[in-house]
């Protein structure tokens, strides 16, 4: 379903509907939300992740040995859950099939994870990794930017941070080819660079793989000048 042509009374009914009892999208309970309280408890048990990279770690780690060696260039990482049953399930719904209505449920599980609540507070603005104009025009909409609105409110900003082309799809490339694909993919808008100096913004995307997009995007933020980057992602990954 496409937002481009009356965006205001799409989102308004996809909020509507999203308010009306049915069954959970996991479990088939009847009557929840997308997902009912006894299915988030059973599949977004809190792990111990990396804090830079969020990748899964044993108890006590703060840093994951690759992290230490190569540091990313955002300078911190959340993630809700891993990118498994039944959350991918859920993210292809919400990208995929044009079902906008799963961004409030996925949003309000990325705001319970521990530290998100604290970096959204502390931030001066959240940001969306964007769309290209053409994914844009194929999808309807911006998931990040839906999620973005949803945790952050009048703080979310989908205008300053923009995507000058189009990539080939990245799933199933590795990292380096990923980062080639990215290179010079994301700048800032020039009338707002400057408001964007020692900033904190945390960047929000769906889903993190290799973290090539996000640090492509933090590249972008970085050149403008921001301060603090954290990365806030939905689902990640068991890759590096």
């Amino acid at each position: 379903m496409l937002f481009l042509g009356l965006p205001g009374i799409s989102r308004r009914l996809h909020a509507w509907v999203d308010k009306v009892p049915s069954q959970c999208a996991v479990c088939h309970s009847w009557p929840s939300q997308r997902v009912c309280n006894a299915c988030v408890m059973r599949f977004a048990q809190p792990a111990t992740r990396c804090q830079r990279c969020a990748l899964r770690v044993p108890a006590g780690v703060a840093v994951c040995g690759a992290c230490l060696q190569n540091p990313p260039s955002f300078d911190a990482c959340i993630a809700a859950v891993d990118y498994a049953y039944p959350w991918a399930d859920a993210l292809a719904q919400f990208k995929f099939r044009g079902d906008p209505g799963w961004a409030r449920a996925l949003a309000t599980l990325m705001r319970s994870t521990p530290w998100m609540e604290p970096a959204l507070d502390a931030a001066d603005r959240v940001l969306a990794v964007p769309l290209s104009t053409e994914r844009l025009r194929e999808r309807g909409f911006n998931q990040s930017a839906l999620l973005a609105r949803q945790l952050a409110g009048t703080k979310a900003d989908c205008h300053t941070l923009l995507r000058l082309h189009a990539t080939e799809a990245q799933s199933g490339l590795p990292r380096a080819q990923r980062l080639r694909n990215l290179c010079g993919a994301f700048a800032v808008e020039p009338a707002r660079a400057a408001s964007l100096r020692g900033q904190r913004v945390v960047l929000i995307d769906d889903v993190m793989t290799t973290g090539a997009t996000l640090h492509a995007a933090t590249l972008a933020l970085r050149e403008a000048g921001v301060a603090h980057v954290t990365a806030a992602v939905l689902a990640r990954t068991g890759l590096d």
